[in-house]
């Protein structure tokens, strides 16, 4: 409990105690970037550290730096999603209690972390980073000549395209694991039911075209990406 008392203290004092206004703010409207996100969780380690002035904690303090600047982003992000900002305010607040409690027990902490890790399929855990963002990326540069000779639908939803994409090719790569193909094809078919009437009132051959060729290629990538899987 004097352990735990010591974090949860360096935690009021970093969480409120020493993050001005003007650092809330700047990380809202800059999220990521802010570079007052890294500051704050800078200074919780230097607390967490100063509290229990022993050198042989510096591992439970990086993982509570670490783990509070995933879930300090993850807030940034989700946020907006709700109505009453209090509520990802206090999820925020209890998620960092859980992760001070479980710091708590370290060694036996640690003991499963390496666990896992040492049981975690690398090469499944690198398919699904790849087909997510890395496969966006590639598909823009890709598409960046045929996007600039069309007008795109700037009434949709922002990176609704992107999001789609990712989600999709996640699934077929879950489909090539589970060895059923079948279901790619009904995912193709669902996909191509859904834009048929935007594509039939666009009436853009271009755009139509722009269309078919994305979707063509990010289901490639998923499938390329689940073959080298299944059989390297």
């Amino acid at each position: 409990m004097i352990l735990f008392s010591k974090l949860l203290l360096a935690h009021l004092i970093g969480d409120f105690l020493l993050q001005p206004s003007r650092w809330v703010v700047h990380k809202e409207a800059n999220k990521g970037i802010s570079k007052y996100l890294y500051a704050h969780v800078l200074l919780h380690f230097a607390l967490i550290m100063l509290f229990v002035w022993d050198l042989q904690y510096w591992k439970i303090a990086l993982i509570i730096m670490v783990s509070h600047y995933i879930i300090d982003l993850a807030k940034l992000y989700v946020t907006p999603m709700f109505r009453l900002k209090s509520i990802p305010f206090f999820i925020d607040q209890v998620l960092h209690i859980i992760v001070l409690y479980c710091c708590v027990y370290y060694d036996n902490l640690m003991e499963h972390t390496i666990s896992l890790f040492q049981n975690l399929d690398w090469p499944l855990v690198t398919a699904i980073v790849f087909v997510s963002s890395p496969a966006a990326i590639i598909m823009g540069k890709l598409l960046e000549a045929m996007s600039d000779k069309i007008e795109l639908d700037h009434k949709s939803l922002p990176n609704a395209g992107k999001y789609i994409g990712i989600i999709e090719r996640l699934f077929v790569l879950m489909f090539i694991i589970m060895g059923r193909w079948e279901a790619i094809g009904l995912l193709i078919g669902a996909k191509s039911v859904f834009r048929f009437n935007d594509l039939k009132e666009s009436n853009n051959r271009k755009l139509t075209e722009y269309i078919l060729i994305g979707t063509l290629l990010s289901f490639g990538l998923a499938v390329i990406t689940g073959i080298i899987y299944v059989n390297v």
